[in-house]
């Protein structure tokens, strides 16, 4: 653990001190939820992400208007 997670482990202890029974408890158990979800869930997202296109269009089509809308700007010295 760095240091830097040290101190903010033992900033939120402090804070919690102050929190009823109950309200631990609560806080404990969506804290262990989220241990066993968080790295899934993350892994799931990032690997759904791969391919991702939000348009219906065909490939072929879709290089083709990309392609076709591309710009290209002369530099001073060409």
């Amino acid at each position: 653990m760095t240091v830097v997670n040290k101190n903010i482990v033992n900033t939120y202890s402090n804070l919690f001190e102050g929190l009823d029974n109950m309200t631990r408890k609560k806080l404990i158990g969506h804290l262990t939820r989220s241990l066993s979800k968080l790295p899934d869930a993350k892994e799931r997202a990032f690997y759904k992400s791969f391919g991702a296109f939000p348009n219906d269009k065909q490939v072929e089509p879709l290089l083709s208007e990309i392609k076709s809308s591309k710009a290209f700007r002369q530099t001073a010295g060409s």
